[in-house]
């Protein structure tokens, strides 16, 4: 089963100009909604729609950290003396998703786009003169491409045509992994909104 949480997060593609006076009044201002309907996983499903619907549950909740903030607000490293950001969070995952679906699950050549050897944590810490929509942008493709690869894969014990540390991965692997690595930065990112302007909230 796929959630349709995949198309409410398309609006966080669309930004535009805020008006003058508004925080980050001159600059991008990203607009989402400020409440992206989230839909709770059923309490009984098949294995494979449980994991489906909890990973999809997870990636509307970091859209929800993200709405209505500023270029500038999604930047900010609001919990010294960590480099976390909100914007930093996303770009991450969205390595993430590529890295396990694309390159693990379905072996494709896809390169980082945020780090490299040299720069392990660019994801994170390059945020300063990031193109904001092109990584909502970003996160948002690949979350719909790993939907796309998920879909493709006939059962959960099914292995991916890359190894990881020299071992086969099962796609329930990866969807237990992707729900684990959510779950750990939806917390990181409880406390970097909070910080930003209060706001607080599952």
């Amino acid at each position: 089963m796929v959630s349709t949480d995949d198309a409410r997060l398309t609006g966080l593609c669309a930004a535009h100009d805020g008006p003058p006076g508004s925080v980050g009044s001159g600059h991008k201002v990203r607009t989402v909604p400020e409440e992206i309907e989230r839909r709770y996983p059923p309490y009984q499903a098949d294995e494979r729609s449980m994991l489906e619907s909890w990973l999809d549950y997870h990636r509307t909740t970091l859209a929800n950290k993200c709405a209505g903030l500023a270029d500038e607000q999604l930047a900010e490293r609001s919990v010294p003396p960590s480099s976390l950001s909100l914007l930093g969070l996303v770009r991450h995952m969205a390595e993430v998703e590529r890295g396990w679906f694309r390159r693990v699950i379905a072996g494709e050549d896809a390169p980082p786009l945020y780090y490299s050897d040299a720069d392990p944590d660019g994801d994170f810490d390059n945020v300063a003169d990031a193109d904001v929509a092109e990584a909502f942008a970003t996160w948002q493709a690949e979350c719909d491409h790993a939907r796309e690869v998920s879909r493709g894969v006939a059962s959960l014990d099914d292995v991916g045509r890359r190894q990881r540390d020299g071992q086969d991965v099962s796609l329930r692997w990866v969807l237990v992994h992707m729900v684990e690595e959510y779950a750990r930065h939806n917390g990181h990112a409880d406390l970097i909104r909070e910080r930003i302007d209060g706001a607080v909230g599952e």
